[in-house]
């Protein structure tokens, strides 16, 4: 995924490290800065693949 803020995102990620819900994302669903601010949420999460089964292989 590509950030365009930095700022957002280590917003996202200030919110984690303090212990807040990802519910408390300021942006509007849906926009450029509420993928951001998720993504500096999530960045230490292991990404998930979606379009196939994970496999012990």
């Amino acid at each position: 995924m590509a950030v365009v803020s930095k700022t957002v995102m280590d917003e996202g990620r200030a919110a984690k490290q303090a212990g807040q819900p990802d519910s408390v994302n300021p942006y509007p669903a849906g926009s450029q800065n509420s993928a951001d601010w998720l993504e500096g949420y999530t960045y230490d999460e292991a990404e998930q693949n979606t379009d196939r089964a994970e496999s012990d292989t």
